[in-house]
């Protein structure tokens, strides 16, 4: 008898503990992702409202943005300079405008676009990489440059849970756009290389100029207008980061519409 109660006893258990399992399973696949979709959602929804909001310049928002590469002049003055991607002229003019208004920690001031996720794929980038942050959608790290900045401009985001955001990131590859806008500008950056596995302390990646410890894996030579995206791997863990670099390589006034990127 005492033998059958225990035997009873470590199956009662032993049901406990697997309905818990198949709950917390359930919490991490669903619901994190359901509230994070949620977030997201709103963060994207009231930036569309703050932009709708703002005055506009049109005049000015049409010199300060220029889609397609840049003119013959303009390249020869970045050789000079020592600096790829579209840079210089009135670009630069609202970049020191930008300055004066910090982005707010915790806050959202931007929307991201990646095709290569899907047609329908798109997130909120908010300042700062905090736990509270990444639930809401992709986090900026305070230390790097502004978007379409001179320098590294850097996000992280989820690879798992917290509505999957970068769940697809090991299929990036050369060539692949990421296109951002701030309500004034569209940007689009070019992924140059395929993912970089590497481990948290490898810092070096978010480097104004890109300088990863596997020094073959650099991928640029000089300074720049560059983009980095960073997630955990293993798809379940967090041993290790995946790393993807991008470079700049068109703006474009909101008031134009969609970049093509967007519109294939």
């Amino acid at each position: 008898m005492a033998l059958r109660a225990v035997v009873r006893g470590l199956s009662e258990l032993c049901i406990t503990a697997g309905i818990l399992i198949v709950l917390f399973v359930v919490h991490l696949l669903y619901w994190t992702g359901l509230r994070a979709d949620s977030a997201s959602d709103n963060e994207i929804d009231r930036l569309h409202e703050r932009w709708a909001a703002a005055p506009r310049d049109g005049s000015a928002a049409a010199d300060e943005g220029r889609a397609g590469a840049p003119s013959r002049r303009e390249r020869e003055q970045r050789g000079r300079d020592g600096e790829t991607g579209p840079a210089g002229g009135a670009g630069e003019r609202r970049a020191g405008r930008a300055q004066q208004q910090p982005y707010r920690d915790g806050r959202s001031f931007a929307v991201m676009y990646i095709p290569r996720f899907g047609r329908d794929w798109s997130k909120p980038v908010l300042e700062s990489t905090g736990e509270q942050t990444l639930r809401r959608g992709l986090g900026h790290y305070t230390r790097t440059a502004r978007l379409g900045g001179k320098g590294n401009f850097a996000v992280a985001g989820h690879r798992r849970t917290y509505g999957d955001p970068f769940k697809d990131f090991p299929r990036l590859r050369p060539g692949d756009p990421v296109v951002l806008t701030d309500g004034d500008t569209w940007y689009t950056y070019t992924i140059v290389k395929r993912p970089y596995r590497t481990l948290p302390g490898d810092t070096g990646v978010l480097d104004a100029v890109p300088a990863p410890v596997n020094k073959a894996a650099a991928p640029f030579t000089g300074p720049g207008r560059y983009l980095t995206l960073t997630t955990c791997d293993p798809e379940w863990g967090s041993s290790h980061r995946l790393i993807a670099w991008g470079r700049l390589d068109a703006t474009r006034p909101a008031s134009e519409g969609s970049p093509g990127a967007l519109t294939r």
